[in-house]
């Protein structure tokens, strides 16, 4: 594997990034907690699934996920670096792959998924994913056998 061009200061910001328990999630899961919603948070929505959500509604069959807007290709505020182009353009688009293949592979198994960006205001995305989650627990689910 080719080794990428890159400074010892971009290395140690990189290995600083946070993968659990950012700011922005952090606000989220208060704000939901606030209005009395209870949730997991960093669980696996489906078995056999190996993609883990960061807020999940288990009986609503809700998954949250708080992307980032560099790392996830955010539409109003992904950056494409200079350095190492081609490789940073490869990952975020991957990402953005895994992504809908996880949406798709919830879907399949009859989750709701919502994807909040680390811009949005975290009162603002609780009301969001409250309102996926009221939604979700108001409709009757079929029966697992047809009588």
């Amino acid at each position: 594997m080719e080794k990428l061009a890159t400074t010892a200061e971009v290395r140690t910001r990189m290995s600083r990034q946070k993968s659990r328990d950012t700011a922005v999630e952090l606000a989220l899961r208060k704000a939901l907690h606030a209005t009395g919603a209870r949730y997991r948070v960093h669980r696996r929505p489906v078995k056999g699934v190996r993609r883990e959500a960061d807020i999940v509604f288990g009986p609503a069959r809700v998954a949250v996920f708080v992307d980032g807007c560099f790392w996830h290709g955010c539409p109003l505020h992904a950056t494409w670096p200079k350095n190492n182009s081609e490789f940073w353009r490869a990952k975020i688009e991957g990402n953005r792959r895994r992504d809908a293949d996880t949406d798709a592979r919830l879907a399949e198994a009859g989750w709701s998924t919502v994807r909040v960006w680390e811009h949005e205001d975290a009162d603002e995305a609780a009301v969001r994913v409250l309102a996926v989650v009221a939604a979700r627990r108001a409709k009757p689910r079929p029966a697992a056998y047809p009588h």
